[in-house]
């Protein structure tokens, strides 16, 4: 038998403030960042860098890339990989859907 997909709601898309397009929540306990391209595609990665200690909620969106605040490595918010130094090991992604206009990341069913 398989589990089906458990989709928790974690905010709005009118929550994402406009001049970062950045949104931290906690989604099963965890920080998570959630992310608006210009497009309006909606993604969402763990928030805490992997490098070091700092929120990429705070940090600098350009297109589908994140720069952390801290020492300036960059992820690729879709699929997580770590881009530029001293960033090396990948952020854990988030499946997420939006339906009118609320915001849902996949949970653990």
């Amino acid at each position: 038998m398989t589990a089906r997909a458990k989709w928790v709601k974690v905010a709005n898309v009118a929550d994402i403030p406009d001049y970062s397009n950045l949104l931290r929540v906690v989604f099963e306990g965890e920080p998570v960042c959630i992310y608006q391209l210009e497009n309006g595609d909606i993604y969402a990665t763990q928030d805490l860098c992997t490098h070091g200690n700092a929120s990429l909620s705070e940090g600098y969106l350009e297109e589908e890339v994140i720069e952390c605040p801290l020492h300036q490595g960059t992820f690729n918010v879709v699929t997580g990989e770590a881009l530029t130094l001293p960033c090396k090991l990948p952020l854990k992604t988030f499946k997420v859907k939006v339906e009118e206009g609320d915001i849902y990341l996949e949970g653990a069913a």
